[in-house]
């Protein structure tokens, strides 16, 4: 079965059902919430970028790491130190489900109902199935994956193998029961995040030894272009004609055009490594260290900071409340 059958196959609940029916205020803007990983107090923190303001605490297991959102309505969960993945429901404000069995996963690249999540201790890319929360596939790569990102078709990753990889694993998940590795792609430096821009026909990477950022066109033959940027490792967000690119060690986020030109440079707390963008080109971006969110708006200004946590690792954007 490949992925388009898989979709099609899988029949949803109907929505209050399959989420249960406590929501969360929505935004006085209508926007979408971000949801934020605060790893040192085992919760998940439901952030409003319009009105810049705590709105709720999701509690979860210990250590949440990185977060992504899957469908919309559904943000997945890495608990790196622990093996587990949890599925927020971004309708109920709720833990919905608890996935064991993983080594030590990292980071998910998500497609409608499926996640693909790196697990670095085992050298793999893991299937959820985020309907059921069960693990439905495995591939083996080269190196402990951490970094992840998919095309917009679905049937492509990239999956840089390690913090500083020397390789960067490119896999067919066209059938998400049996992703299969297509070749590995050797980087201009030891590579750190992997993202494939919206139109999908580049990938940028950023590196984790040096201040560079390479381009590439998505058959991964050699870089476009070479960019440069702040203290290693980066972090990337693409949304619509922007790029941002933080670097947690500076305390600065980049925006770029995507033909690599610098539009702005903003100054952020120190510690905000990664970075997420929505609507037109507005981002959020986390701080480990200072425990602070910072709202980026379209303009590339930081329009508010609120500390939030002792320590906010990874956000994601849901838009479903």
């Amino acid at each position: 079965m490949d992925r388009r059958e898989f979709l099609a196959a899988g029949v949803a609940l109907p929505f209050g059902l399959a989420f249960g029916t406590r929501a969360l205020a929505i935004p006085a803007g209508g926007g979408p919430l971000a949801l934020v990983t605060a790893d040192l107090e085992s919760h998940v923190a439901v952030f409003d970028p319009a009105m810049a303001r705590l709105v709720a605490r999701i509690p979860t297991s210990a250590g949440p790491r990185s977060i992504e959102n899957c469908d919309g309505a559904t943000a997945l969960v890495a608990h790196t130190a622990f093996g587990r993945l949890s599925l927020v429901d971004g309708i109920g404000g709720r833990v919905r489900a608890v996935v064991q069995g993983l080594g030590a996963p990292r980071y998910t690249a998500a497609y409608g109902s499926l996640a693909f999540v790196t697990d670095s201790a085992r050298g793999e890319v893991v299937t959820v199935d985020i309907r059921r929360g069960v693990v439905i596939g495995r591939a083996a790569v080269p190196g402990p994956a951490r970094h992840v990102t998919i095309t917009p078709d679905g049937d492509t990753i990239w999956a840089a193998l390690g913090s500083t990889a020397d390789r960067i694993a490119v896999l067919d998940v066209r059938n998400p029961r049996r992703p299969r590795l297509r070749r590995t792609i050797t980087p201009p430096f030891l590579a750190h995040d992997v993202v494939v821009a919206p139109n999908g026909e580049h990938v940028w990477v950023t590196a984790g030894d040096s201040t560079r950022i390479a381009v590439y066109a998505l058959d991964g033959r050699r870089p476009l272009e070479i960019i440069a940027a702040g203290r290693a490792p980066q972090h990337v967000a693409l949304v619509r004609n922007r790029a941002f690119v933080a670097s947690g060690d500076d305390g600065t986020v980049r925006i770029h055009r995507l033909n690599g030109e610098l539009v702005r440079e903003a100054k952020v707390p120190v510690g905000s490594y990664n970075v997420t963008a929505f609507g037109v080109g507005s981002a959020v971006t986390p701080s480990l260290s200072r425990g602070t969110v910072a709202v980026l708006d379209d303009r590339g200004g930081v329009r508010a900071v609120r500390r939030i946590a002792r320590a906010a690792h990874d956000a994601c954007l849901l838009t479903a409340f």
